[in-house]
């Protein structure tokens, strides 16, 4: 509370405080334009070819705002940032958007520009001061230009050869990171708690008691496969990603795929509950062929047989023992 009543209202800033707010925010968002490119060069080089031409373009913006402020007031910038000033727009932490992909960086620096343009062009319609009016304008112009600068860099830069390219990179990222271990944690959630589930459900025909122990199986299954993902390879040379990302997907999915079978047992009576998982499981193993097919480029058919084949073995095995 205390740092945003400190923060200055836009319409209580000078001229010369405007004009310093946006020479601090093209530095900014050249910093983050190349951190961008940093990011990206390695797998996809000619995006970050893209940011590294945007950040010049900044670069060059914000030499034109520090020549026109040394023409209308000196060589002496005032010190204010874009946190200082209740209102303005903000950006999301690099280290917060690096991760999330290609097509995610991509959004993100068009969002930048369109954020800085309406802001300018809100701004310059509440001032009555005809200089301060024309200054606002020419601001959100350049940023408009920003924008029409990322469209000539990317049809520079970005062909159809190395946008597949860069397509098909960061498809099989998505893949290893985060479809592999989550594929890996499903089939073993829904796979591996059959047994242990429908056991106790025939052994016990208790419905809560068979819950809690899919319940346990489910989220022990989970906190496993997710500390076994991450810590199984960090990533750096199998190029798999973050071993936290894969873990999470890992953990996840598996307790997803355990408690998918064991929620049905919520319902009082053992009969409706347990038809009930039945057509659960069917689900659950049909997604996982589908999945498999989709993103592994397993053929259709023989994943479902393995799939399909192995969870009937195990939810065999688990009604005899059950039963017996």
């Amino acid at each position: 509370m205390r740092f945003s009543l400190n923060r200055r209202r836009f319409s209580d800033l000078s001229e010369q405080e405007v004009l310093a707010l946006a020479i601090s925010s093209e530095e900014d968002d050249a910093r983050i334009y190349r951190s961008y490119a940093e990011r990206l060069r390695a797998d996809f080089p000619a995006t970050a070819a893209v940011f590294d031409g945007m950040a010049a373009e900044e670069d060059t913006h914000r030499q034109r705002l520090v020549d026109l402020h040394r023409d209308r007031f000196g060589d002496v910038i005032p010190l204010i940032r874009r946190e200082h000033v209740a209102g303005y727009y903000a950006r999301r932490p690099v280290w917060l958007i690096e991760n999330l992909g290609i097509d995610r960086i991509r959004a993100e620096a068009e969002a930048m520009e369109r954020d800085a343009e309406r802001f300018y062009l809100a701004a310059a319609q509440h001032t009555s001061d005809a200089a301060t009016r024309k200054l606002l304008g020419d601001l959100a112009a350049a940023e408009a230009g920003h924008q029409s600068t990322a469209e000539s860099l990317e049809q520079e830069h970005l062909t159809e050869d190395s946008r597949s390219i860069e397509e098909d990179n960061a498809r099989r990222q998505f893949v290893l990171t985060w479809v592999q271990p989550g594929l890996a944690g499903l089939m073993d959630g829904s796979v591996s708690t059959l047994a242990p589930i429908f056991a106790t459900a025939f052994a016990t025909q208790d419905t809560w008691t068979t819950f809690l122990v899919g319940l346990a199986a489910s989220v022990g299954a989970g906190i496993s496969m997710g500390f076994t993902e991450a810590a199984s390879d960090d990533g750096q040379l199998s190029g798999r990603g973050s071993p936290m990302k894969r873990g999470f997907a890992s953990g996840i999915m598996t307790t997803v795929g355990g408690l998918g079978h064991a929620l049905p047992y919520l319902i009082p009576d053992f009969w409706t509950a347990t038809v009930t998982a039945f057509i659960v499981v069917f689900i659950e193993l049909w997604a996982i062929a589908w999945i498999q097919n989709k993103y592994m480029d397993t053929p259709f058919f023989r994943a479902a047989l393995q799939v399909v084949l192995g969870g009937a073995l195990v939810f065999a095995a688990g009604v005899l023992i059950g039963s017996g």
